[in-house]
C-alpha cells in the first residue's frame, strides 16, 4: 500500500450510509492521504441530517447540490464534474469514490485511464460495473465493527459482519490464480498471489468472508496446502501456498 499518495474523497451522501463513516476514513489512509475530502448532496432533504453530526468531527467539506429537475440526480453530475476538476489540477494521486451508483462507472474508468488509483466503497449492493471499474472496491458493511460485550466490556469485538460465503466460485478463483503463479513444484508466494487476485477481482477482501488476512482464508479451506519458510534477511517468515491435486 502506497501510504505517500494523496487522494480525494468524494462521497455521495444519497448512495452510501453514513454509519460507517469513521471506518471509512481510517480504511482510506490505509492507501494515502486524503488530502481532499468532499460529500454532496441536497442538504436540504431531512433523510441526509444522519450526515450533518460527523462531517465537522472527521472534517468533511458539505457541497450543497440542489435537485433542479425531478428525476435527475444532480449530486452525481457535480461529482463528476469536481473529480475531473480535481484531475485536471494534478494535486492528488488517486481518487476514492463512495457510492454505490452504478453511474459513477465511466468516472472510475476515465481516472483510471488517467494513471490515478481508484478506490471505490459502496454497500453490497453496489453493481458489478462500477465494482470492476475500480483498482479495488470495499464494502462499507465489512467496515462496521460488532459490538463489544456489554458485560464484560473488553474491548473492540473480534468478529466482523460478514457479506460473502466460501464457495466454489472462490475457490476457483484462488486455485486458478495460484495455478498462474506456481513454481515448478507448484507453490506460489502468498503476496503475490493476493496480489493478482485483487486485480482479478476488485472486490475481493478476505475480510467479506470473516477473515483478516488472507492466509487464515486460504487456511480454512481444504483444497490449499501452506507452507512457511524462513526469510534471508530479517526475523519475518515468508507463506507459501499450492494447490492440493
Amino acid at each position: 500500500m502506497q501510504n505517500d499518495k494523496r487522494i480525494a474523497v468524494l462521497i455521495d451522501a444519497d448512495n452510501v450510509s453514513a454509519s460507517p463513516i469513521k471506518e471509512m476514513m481510517e480504511e482510506i489512509a490505509k492507501y494515502g492521504n486524503p488530502t481532499i475530502k468532499r460529500i454532496y448532496g441536497d442538504w436540504t432533504k431531512p433523510q441526509l441530517a444522519k450526515w450533518k453530526n460527523v462531517l465537522l468531527e472527521n472534517a468533511i467539506n458539505p457541497i450543497q447540490q440542489y435537485s433542479y429537475t425531478t428525476g435527475k440526480n444532480a449530486t452525481d453530475s457535480a461529482m463528476i464534474i469536481d473529480a475531473m476538476d480535481i484531475l485536471y489540477s494534478e494535486k492528488v494521486n488517486g481518487f476514492c469514490i463512495v457510492s454505490s451508483d452504478s453511474d459513477f462507472t465511466r468516472l472510475a474508468m476515465r481516472l483510471r485511464e488517467a494513471g490515478m488509483l481508484v478506490l471505490g466503497m459502496g454497500e453490497k449492493k453496489t453493481p458489478e460495473p462500477f465494482i470492476s471499474a475500480c483498482d479495488k472496491f470495499i464494502y462499507v458493511e465489512i467496515l462496521q465493527q460488532e459490538e463489544p460485550d456489554q458485560e464484560t466490556q473488553k474491548g473492540p469485538a473480534k468478529s466482523r459482519p460478514q457479506v460473502d460465503k466460501i464457495n466454489p466460485k472462490l475457490v476457483r478463483l484462488i486455485y486458478n490464480t495460484i495455478a498462474d503463479l506456481a513454481d515448478d513444484d507448484g507453490w506460489a508466494f502468498m503476496g503475490d498471489v493476493g496480489n493478482l487476485i485483487q486485480k482479478k477481482q476488485p472486490n475481493f477482501d478476505s475480510r467479506n468472508y470473516g477473515f483478516q488476512k488472507l492466509t487464515p482464508l486460504v487456511s480454512s479451506i481444504n483444497a490449499f496446502e501452506i507452507e512457511q519458510r524462513e526469510a534471508q534477511k530479517g526475523k519475518h517468515k515468508l507463506i507459501f501456498v499450492r494447490n492440493k491435486d
